[in-house]
């Protein structure tokens, strides 16, 4: 069996339902990877996330190698055990916090020097370092250590990131393959995907993508894209590396995104995504629902818009968030309720917009797997719109 296996491509694009099989079990593609950054995916529980049809759930190396540590969730039997989370885990390497916490750290060839806000100790994060963190998380997906630059890109900058990310990546391969072979890891099915670079100048994703083709990972991630730059560049950033990577390898595109980009991203050969979009927007009482408009088919779901509950006019709202959505909260709560959890400041209010939202990103994915596998992707590519207008 390989390890990724194509069910059925679309005709009109570069879409695919496809399966990766895992250790911890299969990944039906495209599928969308709730953000479990600390080991949890905020206010929900593992068997939520599973009833939902979450299949892989994404989690942060970087903070869990500051906390708990990750000698202690080897201890504890790994990452799955850990959180008792049973269904396959993705894990960064700590390349994005090389963007993110660009204050407290310094690039250098050996790695990354991190100050940790937790107790302003200093350490380097190594390409060997972030791998061996990752094999004592226990894994099923590692990914390379990487850099890359923020938005506005700039040329030089970039060939320089996807330069000493080949270099660290070459360091990657060499430490995981004496982890399998000579280690004792907790679980030797995982894989470690490399990271395509090169913002969006086709010579340097090109470049990037056949430098990691050349280093044989079974799966690659487009990195270095959802860092502040239009949704256009992104797209140019997909286009740019997706011809140059293995048919037969899942593909993941980092960190995106809102649903218009993921339907965007899959329709040009991205199987995988992750973001904390859902989550975030929930915390602050965003919620996305489902926008019906008539179309090719009567009463066809083509888009989604955003609504901010906390507003004024929500306050005698007594209709569901979605009357679309099978979620917890819209079938049994208001929007006038939710409104006034919002306002009254209790925990439960998150909770329900939390529940919501990953629910309908989840929903989202069956809907692309559905449209891809009975033939009208290409229409809901036409026809699924942003609605979203700033309440």
């Amino acid at each position: 069996m390989s390890y990724f296996e194509i069910l059925k491509k679309d005709l009109a694009s570069g879409a695919r339902n496809g399966v990766i099989h895992t250790a911890h079990g299969d990944v039906h593609t495209p599928q969308f990877l709730p953000i479990g950054t600390r080991g949890t995916v905020k206010a929900v529980t593992s068997e939520e996330l599973k009833f939902w049809g979450a299949e892989m759930i994404l989690a942060n190396t970087y903070h869990l190698w500051q906390r708990p540590g990750d000698a202690l969730i080897y201890k504890a039997g790994g990452l799955h055990k850990f959180m008792n989370y049973k269904g396959p885990i993705f894990t960064d390497s700590g390349g994005f916090q090389v963007f993110s916490l660009a204050k407290m750290r310094k690039v250098m060839e050996a790695g990354v020097l991190f100050q940790f806000d937790l107790d302003g100790k200093q350490e380097i994060l190594s390409p060997e370092k972030s791998v061996q963190i990752q094999a004592n998380l226990g894994s099923d997906v590692a990914l390379i250590l990487d850099d890359f630059p923020g938005y506005p890109f700039e040329h030089r900058r970039s060939q320089e990131s996807i330069e000493l990310t080949r270099r660290w990546a070459e360091r990657a391969v060499r430490e995981f393959q004496n982890i399998m072979q000579h280690g004792d890891p907790l679980n030797s099915g995982q894989k470690l995907w490399g990271i395509v670079q090169g913002a969006s100048f086709p010579d340097l994703r090109e470049r990037s993508a056949k430098d990691m083709v050349a280093l044989g990972f079974e799966g690659f991630a487009i990195g270095g894209v959802a860092v502040g730059e239009p949704h256009e560049e992104m797209m140019k950033a997909v286009e740019a590396a997706v011809p140059h990577l293995p048919e037969t390898a899942p593909r993941h595109l980092l960190g995106v995104g809102t649903p218009f980009d993921i339907v965007q991203a899959v329709s040009r050969g991205c199987d995988t995504f992750d973001c904390v979009i859902p989550t975030r927007e929930a915390r602050h009482g965003r919620l996305y629902v489902s926008k019906k408009v008539t179309g090719n088919r009567q009463e066809a779901v083509e888009g989604y818009e955003t609504i901010d509950i906390r507003l004024e006019k929500y306050k005698e709202d007594f209709t569901p968030v979605d009357n679309t959505c099978n979620c917890y909260l819209c079938l049994q709560h208001t929007k006038s309720y939710l409104r006034h959890l919002f306002a009254a400041g209790e925990p439960l209010g998150i909770r329900l917009a939390s529940m919501h939202n990953l629910r309908f990103y989840l929903n989202l994915m069956q809907k692309i797997r559905d449209a891809i596998l009975y033939g009208y992707f290409d229409d809901m590519v036409k026809d699924f719109r942003d609605y979203t207008q700033k309440e």
